[in-house]
């Protein structure tokens, strides 16, 4: 039988923003000491009066809890209640100093002065309109998120989640999560379908709903593009919707059929000298990635036949212009990059570290400027964008900062109808675009443009769906220049060296010297715990004191995994404690941040100009206001509490997530566990985004696995077949 306590809560020791798990001490009535509760709370606050119902229980290592199964959440009724509710950070513009003014103003009558006469807290020192404003507008947000919160707390739904979903939807929140709870699915950054799945089977929706079979189709669309295709085949598709929707196949087959008469996705029959696939003859793309796939083909091959802006260049006058505009001999493959280039609308550079493309690119520069060409620099991330400056001396964009990407706007500003204002555009880490930036990218280049894009193929492919730069260079459809020939000051760097050779199939040449010259380490080491020990060693004191590196700014660990011992979760906690001695300010779940910790924006995110991958720094944290405040590249971003899900600890990141990015140092731990993830263009990718250093430290079993690994994730695209058809 359930027992029933009332009391106010004293402190929060744990909040999951996940799935809302929290433990707190409660006084209780009748209790002699502060009661520890453990269950699921939706927004609890320090001071808040709340009746539960559960069970008494005894924890092996924390002795007597009551676990809690439901409870009921009341305002404070007592000065000192009140004033711990405010203080709490819970309304914003109302901190602990100002609580205690208000309160001390206003005593037990605060919450009627709040609620009801507002504009009375001009009274306390310290507030004036634009507070009273803000005050006003949290408290009444707040009431009308408890309500949601109410709603949802008995159908799934976390509190982390339940702001975000307020924000979404404002006071339309309930009847939205009522009529079709699937929308959170597709409108809600970390709502996916099985969540909203729950809600809506607590609502009463049945199995074979429309909207639920429609929206499970869609969404096992989505994790086949978050895995990087472009298409599902059709009948891989209808068994994963029968996995995970448990419905008869002829309930999918409509579903799909009637998603195809909307367009919301599109079907393709293969033709036998596309592609073959022997699930089905027809894919099925989500109705944007068909039409950026369709639009790159179509758009390079135009891009292809139109004339060139600049004079019409000979192939002896390309080869003179080449060989006199720099100071330097150039090698026979980066001679014919540069003339290639003078010669066709898109060329594709591509080849390894030391092999000579920075020289390349701005010897085309060069040449361009004589004949008074505008020349436009673009990368995929800020990082990049900023190596390509500092190499060039010329102003690099981002991709999206330079298609003026505008929320507000509604979407990217140069397009067809206002394309980019340029004769030649050359872009940089090509191999980390997608189809759907790419698509953009290629329909907002002017018509009789040069475009050369720049990139290594043998690097992971991108994040976003699709293997772009490897179809247009396998499609033969445009002049590919490889550079292979690694040049005599780069071949003095083993990080080059060991790179080619990894690519080669070749094990790193990691003898340790004491030369102060060697920039490649491996410390072999097969005990997890004891590779964690070596890391945190060599970040906060090795490194630092033998290369006079910053452990924070100019030291990256970067990890196979996120998972484990020596995954990045754990190695950002144990490296966040070490580097930055700070009290933790504020936890968000099982996260904690500080002032001055390193992060990771893990999502593109349009309105705040911040992109996956990018890295920042917190400079301050407003638990008044409930926002933080992140410096990305000088640049300040806030953000909402609520938001936080959108940001990771940085001091250890994936090697995914350092693509496009270039580090004074790198430490890689490698160890068998981490057998899913070991291939060669990882290990490859992670060691070329070190400038000075490189350490390995792990298994040398775990890198010959990964050495000897030359199997990719296929990915289904068919772009080459479209560029040759």
């Amino acid at each position: 039988m359930d027992i029933e306590l009332e009391g106010q809560i004293e402190k929060i020791s744990f909040r999951s923003e996940e799935d809302g798990f929290t433990i707190a001490k409660v006084n209780v009535r009748g209790e002699l000491t502060r009661v520890t509760v453990v269950g699921k709370m939706f927004a609890p606050a320090p001071g808040e009066i709340i009746k539960m119902t559960g069970q008494w229980v005894t924890h092996p290592r924390f002795g007597r809890q009551f676990k809690m199964d439901h409870y009921e959440g009341h305002v404070p009724v007592s000065v000192q209640g009140i004033k711990k509710y405010l203080g709490s950070g819970l309304i914003k513009g109302i901190g602990p100093v100002m609580a205690e003014k208000i309160v001390g103003q206003f005593g037990i009558d605060t919450f009627d002065i709040i609620e009801k006469r507002v504009e009375r807290l001009v009274e306390v020192e310290g507030i004036g309109n634009k507070r009273i404003s803000m005050i006003k507008d949290a408290w009444e947000e707040q009431k009308e998120i408890r309500e949601v919160m109410l709603f949802l707390q008995g159908h799934g739904v976390s509190s982390g989640y339940a702001a975000k979903i307020f924000r979404q939807y404002g006071k339309k929140a309930i009847e939205v999560v009522r009529s079709n709870p699937y929308r959170l699915a597709s409108d809600i950054f970390g709502i996916g379908f099985l969540v909203a799945d729950s809600i809506a089977e607590k609502l009463g929706f049945s199995k074979d709903s429309k909207l639920r079979i429609e929206a499970g189709v869609l969404f096992v669309l989505r994790k086949f593009a978050d895995d990087g295709h472009v298409f599902s085949p059709y009948e891989r598709l209808i068994e994963k919707c029968r996995k995970i929707l448990c419905v008869d196949r002829e309930i999918i087959v409509h579903a799909i059929s009637t998603l195809a008469g909307r367009e919301d996705i599109y079907l393709e029959d293969l033709d036998e000298n596309l592609e073959a696939y022997d699930e089905n003859s027809k894919a099925v793309y989500l109705s944007w990635l068909f039409s950026s796939e369709n639009g790159v083909a179509e758009r390079i091959k135009a891009l292809n036949g139109f004339q060139r802006r600049t004079d019409k260049i000979s192939d002896e006058k390309a080869k003179i212009l080449a060989q006199g505009q720099v100071s330097i001999n150039l090698a026979r493959n980066q001679l014919l990059a540069v003339r290639h280039t003078l010669l066709n609308n898109v060329t594709v550079i591509t080849g390894g570290p030391g092999t000579g493309k920075t020289t390349i690119i701005k010897a085309i520069i060069d040449i361009f400027d004589r004949f008074g060409s505008k020349t436009l620099l673009a990368a995929p991330t800020g990082r990049a964008a900023k190596r390509m400056s500092e190499a060039t001396r010329r102003e690099a964009k981002t991709i999206h900062r330079m298609l003026e990407y505008s929320m507000r706007k509604g979407g990217f500003q140069r397009h067809a109808g206002r394309p980019l204002e340029c004769d030649l555009l050359i872009i940089d880490e090509a191999s980390m675009i997608d189809i759907v930036l790419m698509h953009q990218l290629l329909v907002a280049v002017p018509n009789g443009a040069t475009i050369v894009l720049v990139g290594d193929v043998n690097q992971l492919p991108s994040v976003g769906a699709g293997t772009v730069l490897k179809d247009i260079i396998d499609s033969k459809t445009v002049p590919v220049i490889e550079l292979n020939e690694i040049f005599r000051q780069a071949r003095q760097s083993r990080i080059i060296v060991n790179a080619h050779r990894i690519k080669s199939g070749m094990l790193p040449l990691t003898k340790d010297t004491e030369s102060r010259e060697n920039d490649f380490y491996f410390i072999e080491q097969e005990d997890a715990q004891e590779v964690l020990r070596i890391i945190i060693s060599l970040v906060t004191e090795r490194i630092p004191r033998r290369f006079g590196l910053d452990p924070v700014r100019d030291v990256q660990v970067i990890s196979p995994m996120h998972k484990g011992i020596t995954g990045t979760d754990n190695l950002n906690k144990k490296l966040q404690d070490v580097l930055n001695k700070g009290n933790g300010i504020l936890s968000r779940g099982n996260r904690s941040y500080k002032v001055g910790d390193k992060v990771l924006q893990v999502k593109n995110n349009y309105e705040k100009e911040v992109f996956n991958g990018d890295i920042g720094t917190i400079s301050r944290i407003e638990n008044d206001q409930q926002f933080v405040i992140i410096a990305f590249d000088g640049r300040e971003v806030s953000y909402y509490f609520s938001e936080l899900d959108e940001i990771m600890l940085a001091y250890a990141v994936s090697v995914h997530k350092s693509q496009g990015s270039e580090y004074p140092a790198v430490i890689i731990p490698l160890m068998p566990q981490h057998y899913m993830l070991l291939q060669r263009n990882l290990i490859y990718t992670a060691i070329t985004r070190a400038s000075r250093l490189v350490v390995l430290v792990g298994s040398r079993k775990a890198l010959s696995m990964a050495v000897n690994n030359d199997k990719t994730h296929k990915r289904n695209s068919i772009l080459k077949a479209r560029l040759r058809s």
